[in-house]
């Protein structure tokens, strides 16, 4: 009887899980979501960068903040979906930087500033930001203007994937704007 009572109690766990496969980040103690996928990096961006191209990636920063109701919709909503975060972890080195913060970053032009301050020097002002690098990037660029993609703001599944899928597959080289890649790939899944 105990041993049925188990069995009952694991498949009420299970099925009650979230059908979405990943669980939301965990707040870590700046107050910022901590994703399985985010690396904890020196912050020197030109470390980072090379780190991404030997490991076959791209580099990806997420700006956040304490608070931001958006990096808490796409830390539920968006980036635990198995189709993006399988293809975050498989494609990216994303690190995170605090829109407030005051850990050191170096910036691709060699200068080091606080976060806070980096983040005013490349003129962000929302979170979350996802700034996506090119492969190389010229002496003397900072990340935001060597930046193939700056995106503020939440978006939902299918833009978060498709933006990314077209950083990957250097759509920003083509003519393909990224606006037509996603209308595309919606047209392609039936959606559009």
């Amino acid at each position: 009887m105990k041993r049925l009572k188990s069995i009952l109690v694991a498949l009420a766990v299970l099925l009650a899980a979230p059908a979405q496969g990943h669980g939301p980040a965990e707040l870590g103690d700046d107050g910022l979501h901590k994703a399985d996928w985010m690396r904890d990096t020196f912050k020197d961006l030109r470390e980072d960068l090379a780190e991404a191209s030997a490991e076959g990636r791209r580099l990806m920063l997420l700006i956040e903040q304490r608070g931001c109701i958006y990096c808490k919709k796409m830390h539920e909503e968006v980036f635990p979906l198995p189709e993006v975060h399988d293809y975050i972890h498989e494609n990216f080195l994303v690190v995170q930087l605090n829109m407030f913060g005051d850990v050191e970053v170096t910036d691709f032009d060699g200068e080091t500033l606080p976060e806070k301050e980096m983040i005013r020097k490349w003129g962000l002002l929302f979170t979350p930001t996802m700034l996506f690098l090119p492969e190389a990037v010229p002496d003397g660029q900072t990340a935001a203007g060597a930046a193939v993609a700056t995106v503020p703001g939440a978006f939902g599944r299918y833009t978060t994937r498709h933006l990314m899928e077209w950083v990957v597959r250097k759509g920003y080289e083509g003519s393909e704007t990224f606006q037509k890649y996603h209308a595309r790939r919606l047209t392609e899944r039936g959606l559009n």
